[in-house]
């Protein structure tokens, strides 16, 4: 379980993540990674789960299983950097371990150190 002072939950914080932040995508998901200039507070996570990936059940385990993945690649976020996983509709049809997969891939890609943010 992800601990509720690193989850996102304004909106805002999530559309400036999506328009400044960088990104990185595989056919699962697009993670969007802003880092702050200041790398106050802890890092941040969000989830965008919309109904193109499939009902409400469907919905529910595909956020499920991308809040538990995060919860483990916490240590690798910096202080004060905020990401947000958007999964796509192929991420209803992928396993666990896809879904992994294309996290750490996406992650990968991600510059995550801190960097100074755009005025």
């Amino acid at each position: 379980m992800l601990p509720a002072a690193h989850r996102l939950r304004r909106s805002t914080d999530f559309g400036r993540t999506v328009r400044e932040g960088v990104r990185a995508g595989r056919s699962t998901m697009v993670v969007h990674h802003l880092a702050p200039g200041d790398g106050d507070g802890p890092a941040m996570v969000g989830f965008v789960v919309s109904k193109a990936v499939g009902n409400a059940v469907t919905r529910n385990l595909v956020k499920r299983r991308m809040r538990a993945l995060m919860a483990q690649q916490m240590e690798q976020l910096p202080e004060g950097t905020v990401t947000v996983v958007r999964a796509l509709p192929a991420s209803a049809r992928s396993t666990y371990a896809g879904l992994e997969r294309d996290l750490h891939r996406c992650l990968a890609r991600l510059p995550l150190h801190v960097t100074e943010m755009r005025p």
